[in-house]
């Protein structure tokens, strides 16, 4: 029998390409979490409308470390069970402001694109 979506599958939104990071870099200013923890916070904070798949979690995590956004260090989970914890660096940070200020330009435009008639009484 096949699956059926429920709702909250189908209104579950795509992550933007480019997001990510910047999702992560937020959820970390709240203090260090391990990657699980991670992916949660994003879900929980969005009402679970975005869901980061682990196959793009991990690899963007690694990313952002090497960068030098995130430094991560072994330690225990509430479960008990042995887990990285990631953490926000000084530049981390300021990526964030960065990433930030570039979200809010795209969210203008977009704005400006879709709604055009609301853009010109501004």
């Amino acid at each position: 029998m096949a699956k059926t979506p429920d709702d909250k599958d189908e209104k579950r939104l795509e992550i933007l390409q480019g997001t990510l990071d910047m999702l992560i870099l937020r959820t970390l200013l709240w203090g260090p979490q391990h990657g699980h923890g991670i992916g949660q916070a994003i879900a929980s904070q969005s009402d679970d409308l975005l869901k980061v798949e682990t196959g793009s979690l991990y690899p963007a995590l690694h990313r952002i470390e090497k960068r030098g956004w995130l430094k991560s260090e072994w330690g225990v989970s509430e479960a008990n069970q042995k887990a990285k914890y990631y953490r926000l660096t000084a530049a981390g940070k300021a990526q964030l402001s960065r990433e930030r200020d570039r979200w809010s330009q795209l969210v203008a435009v977009m704005g400006r694109i879709m709604n055009p008639a609301q853009a010109g009484k501004e």
